[in-house]
């Protein structure tokens, strides 16, 4: 039983390492490591329960400042032709295939294309295009693997709907292509509608009146 806790632990924190998010590495680090520590005491392999309890408590300390710092976000209108928007679309081809599978770039639907950027960098790119008078339809919503952590579409669908509003639309939709993209929509408050004959994920948008 304790060599499979020992095996157990080993194996846990070893899929943290492969972890794109640094916060999901962090948190499975944690439990992987708690578990070590946990093993290290109780074999008697002091030196591996204390460096692995070190290990739980920089795990602790990094979550706890990730959670408690506040992020700046914004976004940046791009044109359809613009060259980083291609050389983007280009870099993370394969990572958008994994949620969009058959994603087609046509320059000609992009009614509303921006970058978000989290603390000035580039975490992640919305394209859609006007389907029907004021609803908008997100052709494309791609967080690079660092920052797939809900906060890109938590501003986005929920702290900042108001930008698709002020550009005059009542409602967004999108269409899910895969498990994630589908789990990740509903968390932003996305529910099934029937829209030009078709089965879609839709959220009504905020006005100003």
């Amino acid at each position: 039983m304790l060599e499979i806790i020992g095996y157990a632990a080993s194996i846990i924190i070893a899929v943290s390492m492969l972890m794109n998010s640094i916060i999901k590495l962090r948190w499975i680090n944690l439990f992987g490591a708690a578990l070590f520590s946990t093993y290290g005491f109780i074999i008697g392999a002091l030196p591996v329960g204390f460096l692995n309890l070190f290990i739980v408590s920089v795990d602790i300390y990094y979550l706890i400042k990730i959670y408690s710092r506040k992020e700046y976000f914004r976004t940046i209108d791009v044109r359809s032709n613009n060259k980083y928007l291609l050389a983007f679309l280009k870099y993370y081809r394969s990572e958008i295939n994994k949620f969009f599978p058959g994603f087609e770039y046509k320059p000609e639907l992009n009614t509303v294309s921006f970058f978000v950027l989290r603390n000035m960098a580039v975490a992640g790119i919305i394209l859609a295009h006007e389907i029907e008078e004021k609803t908008l339809f997100v052709g494309l919503d791609f967080a690079v693997p660092q920052y797939r952590d809900f906060k890109l579409g938590n501003y986005i669908y929920v702290r900042s709907d108001n930008y698709f509003s002020q550009l005059g639309y009542e409602k967004i939709c999108t269409k899910s292509r895969s498990k994630k993209f589908t789990k990740y929509i509903k968390r932003m408050g996305f529910k099934e509608e029937n829209i030009k004959s078709e089965v879609l994920f839709a959220k009504k948008l905020k006005t100003n009146n």
